[in-house]
Parts: structure tokens; sequence; C-alpha cells
């Protein structure tokens, strides 16, 4: 791999950069003191560096089961002393040594920062050097949220024999498949991350290219790794959040076929947040907020640390909240928790078939030849208005923002006279076509109110050339005109379309800046020889190409 390319990786998930101070030769500042409460202790890793961390010990006398968490954030960068010291004090108060660590090449640990390549040995290194101290009574778990969570993933693969369980929140189990969804990188989220990190145009151009599979992908894959997961995890996850495919896969791996530890002890839980506050005039009271993710932490760790019997495990595996109307200050009873033996629940799909009309129906198409086309001009994208977004305006935005333009098309059904729920995958089967090579199409699933307001449930596109597959030998352009099945996957939901709404598809073919513009001339990524040009892109919808939106139905007791 080029160096650029290198750089490009590493940077991909990198937190912002640490700003250069004076240290001693352990990575310490000269001066320095932690935060109330803690002493700073160093692992010493196998290739010999020593990784810092803020150690806080309950008081009276141990050895203490101890809670890990290693950060790409810096331990003592988050808050004001006073506020690590009550982060610290949350654990030590219900008897936990609470480890809090920089990764290598962060803070004050040696090293140099790839992000999240060294952080299987590193974690499992930690976890071993945490047990074998004398404040530990050699039972250790990690937590952590967001990169956090990668790393306790991370540890967790490498399986080291002292690690008892962890608790992961709104975490991917592929990056490369968190990144670039459906063959589309994240343009703002991603790309426009790194240029304000002021990351060259040679190696974001080497990223864009990136698109297709690779073992430099799946060195630190869990997809690839988590067979040897052997604990306990309870995982979080949100509806809105940039993570929400990472949460469900891990649970329903680990859960179903993991190794022997790992199978039938997981927990899932799933709410309506995202990775910071929504937009829109939606609001779920009280379960719409990142922060209550860890409310169960405590109990999971004193359940495996501990042994204490708190009844965690003889609750159903998974809990998911049914979202449905929520509009501010009126949301309605069928937002609720529910609970299921396994995810998804057991579901019906259901296919509603796209019509010229811009109809959605229960009817498969009949007739012989049956098409809608429009033209995808890359100089004129459709614009981003909410979705599962990192960096900006996020969640079930109103999608009316977006005016009427012919590339554009909105499919619904007739207004429902009974609540239709769904939980579990969505996906649309779509029969494309397009006049050239290469073009992409987006698909979004909105929940339309009486009012008229179309709240966004899940987006999601595909790159055409991807159709069949990421692996360098499933890549495949277009034939001009010819429809071709292209199936959209929108990742995971759980909501309640009630009586009175629509259940709305939206499909276009851009979706910026939430995603990368297709130049429709099937040059890769990251290359500028061509110009772009204007496609004219088809959705067919006739008795041999019946596209639908595929949806997950279940049949809940009302509240």
């Amino acid at each position: 791999m080029k160096p650029s390319a290198l750089l490009a990786l590493c940077l991909l998930f990198a937190p912002l950069p640490v700003m250069a101070q004076t240290q001693t030769a352990t990575g310490t500042p000269a001066a320095y003191a932690p935060p109330p409460g803690a002493t700073e202790e160093f692992a010493v890793l196998r290739d010999g560096t020593r990784l810092a961390a803020n150690v806080f010990k309950p008081q009276g006398a141990g050895p203490w089961p101890v809670i890990v968490s290693r950060t790409p954030y810096l331990k003592d960068g988050r808050g004001s002393q006073d506020q690590q010291a009550a982060q610290g004090k949350h654990y030590t108060d219900a008897g936990y040594v609470f480890v809090l660590q920089d990764v290598r090449g962060k803070g004050h640990s040696q090293g140099f920062y790839a992000a999240y390549e060294n952080d299987i040995e590193d974690g499992y290194d930690t976890i071993e050097w945490a047990a074998a101290q004398p404040w530990s009574n050699g039972k250790v778990g990690i937590t952590g949220a967001s990169a956090l969570g990668v790393t306790s993933n991370a540890a967790a693969m490498g399986a080291p024999p002292h690690l008892v369980a962890a608790y992961v929140v709104v975490a991917p189990f592929d990056r490369s498949r968190s990144s670039f969804m459906g063959g589309v990188i994240k343009e703002k989220d991603t790309i426009g991350w790194l240029k304000g990190q002021s990351v060259s145009d040679a190696a974001i151009d080497a990223l864009r290219a990136r698109a297709p599979d690779d073992v430099f992908w799946n060195r630190f894959a869990m997809s690839a790794h988590r067979k040897y997961i052997r604990i306990p995890i309870y995982n979080v996850g949100g509806w809105y959040d940039i993570f929400n495919e990472g949460n469900t896969s891990n649970f329903i791996y680990l859960q179903n076929q993991g190794a022997q530890g790992a199978r039938g002890n997981q927990k899932l839980l799933m709410g309506p947040f995202g990775h910071g506050p929504l937009t829109g005039d939606l609001a779920y009271p009280g379960h719409d907020t990142l922060p209550g993710a860890f409310a169960n932490e405590l109990r999971w760790f004193d359940y495996w640390l501990k042994g204490i019997q708190n009844g965690i495990m003889d609750e159903p595996p998974v809990t998911f909240y049914m979202m449905a109307g929520a509009r501010k200050g009126q949301a309605t009873p069928l937002n609720r928790q529910m609970t299921s033996a396994n995810w998804p629940p057991a579901y019906r799909e259901v296919r509603y078939f796209l019509s010229p009309d811009l109809k959605l129906a229960t009817t498969a198409p009949s007739a012989p030849a049956a098409k809608v086309t429009y033209k995808f001009d890359p100089a004129n994208p459709v614009a981003t208005f909410g979705g599962a977004n990192l960096t900006f305006d996020r969640g079930p935005a109103d999608q009316r923002q977006v005016p009427a333009r012919q590339d554009y098309l909105r499919f619904q059904t007739p207004v429902l006279d009974k609540d239709v729920a769904i939980a579990g995958p969505v996906k649309v089967e779509l029969f494309g076509s397009t006049d050239g090579p290469d073009t992409d199409f987006m698909a979004k699933l909105v929940d339309v109110y009486p009012d008229g307001y179309e709240a966004l449930v899940l987006d999601a596109p595909i790159r055409t050339r991807y159709r069949d597959g990421r692996m360098p030998d499933q890549v495949k352009m277009m034939a001009p005109g010819a429809p071709e099945e292209l199936v959209i996957d929108l990742w995971s939901t759980a909501i309640t379309f009630e009586k009175g709404h629509r259940i709305a598809l939206h499909i276009t073919s851009s979706n910026s800046p939430r995603f990368e513009v297709n130049p429709n001339t099937g040059e890769a990524s990251g290359q500028h020889g061509m110009k772009p040009r204007v496609a004219v892109n088809g959705v067919h919808m006739d008795a041999s190409h019946p596209s639908a939106l595929v949806l997950p139905v279940i049949y809940p007791d009302k509240p």
C-alpha cells in the first residue's frame, strides 16, 4: 500500500490531533498532576512501548475487579479534572478500579498513532497488565462508546485470558462498510473531516479509491475476527446512529454463532438516538439521548465481574425502542420499549411494489413494461437533510425540504387504515438502469405524517458497479440501458407507521454532502481525468422487474 493510502486509512477514524507538549522520558509532561483520586500508571507492552493510564481505586483494601477504557481522545482531554474525577468515582463507588488509558501514540503514551492498527495486541496486553496489578483481583472488564467501543471490541477479539465481559456503545463491525455504504464514501463525515485535518488531496484521493474490499480493511474487521471473541458483550446502538449496523450485526453473530463463552450470553439495546442530538421536529421523551446508553453498564459488570445475581441475565436478550408518531410534545403511546429473544424478532417480509404513478402497493406489477426515468446531473445534486450523520444535522429531518424536482421520486402508500409495525432489516430491491457505465441510486424510507411532514427513517445508497459485491472480481460496469437488480441495504430499524400516516420510499441518485456524488463516468473514485456527465437513469417496475421496498413486518400486542 502506498504511504498516502496508509495515512488516509489510519486517519479515517482518528480523533483530533494532539498538541505538542513537553514530556519526560515516560511520555508524561514535566509538570503533570493526574485528576483527583487517580494515579498515573504505565502498562509495558510486548514491544516495550509504555502506555499511560489514569488509575482510580476504591477506598479501603483491595484487590478489586477492574474496568478498563482505552481512548484516543486523551485520558486528560475531556472536561475538567473534577469531571474526570467524577467519572472515576462512578466506578470506584461501585467497587471497581477504573483504568482510563491513552492508546498508543496519544496523550502520555509512547509510540506512533495509527488508528486501531495496534488495538488488538495493545488491548490484550493492557488487560493482562491490569489483571496482574496488586490492586486487581484478576477479573477485568472493558467499556466504551464510539472510538472507545472500537478499542473495546478490538481487545475482545484478542481474547485475553483475564477479560471477563465488555460493554460496547455505538461501534461498527467493519469500518469499510460504515464509511463506504453501498460502495459510496460518506463525503462530509469522512472526506470533509479529513480535509479539516489538513490531509493532502492525494491521500484523500487514495482513500476514495478504496471502496473495493481488500486485506487491509480486513486486518482489523470484526467480520473477520469476531469468531475469536469468547466473552459476554452488552451492545448498545441507536436507530439514527452512524454505527447502527455494527451493534446489531455483532450481537447477531456473537449470540448465535459466537465462540463458547460468547454464544448465548450477549445483550442488545437499541434506542431512538444518533451520534449526537437529533434534528427535525420529532422527539422520543427520555430515550433520544446517548448518555442513557450506559444505564445498564454497572449491572452488567456486577453480574459478570462480581457474580451478583441481579437478574440481568434473566431478562430478554434484546431490548429495542419501537418508534412511532413522535412530533415534539405529541408522542403517541405506540412509542415504547419492547423486548425480544433475539434480533431481529420474528417478522414477515412484506413487499411494497413501486408503480409508475409513484404509488406503493402490496400487489406485484403485471405490466410487461413500465419504468420512470430521470436525468441525474452531478453538478446539481439533491441536498442532504438528516440521516445517520456524525458531523452535521442528524435524525428524522423533514424531507419536504427537498423541493419537487424531476430526479427525486416520491413513492408512497395510500393513507394507512391500520398500524404497520416493522422491526428488523429493511432493503430495497430496485431494478435500475443507466445510459452510461456507472451511477448511484439512493433510497430513503420515510414516515409521512397526516400534515405532510416527511420524517426520514433510514437512507442508503448503492453504486451500481458494486451491485454484485465489493470484492475486486465482483466489480462490474453497467450495460447502458439494461436494467439490473440493485439491492440497497438500508440497515435495521423499529418503527410503527401509524394509522393515518403513509409509508414512503424516496428514490434519487444523489444525497450531498452525506455521500460522494458519482460523476457517472465509470472512472475510479479519486481520479479526475474525465468530465462528469449527466446520466439518464431508470427505475423499472414491471412484471419482470418488480422493484420493491421490503419491510420486516411484526405483529406486536398493543401497549
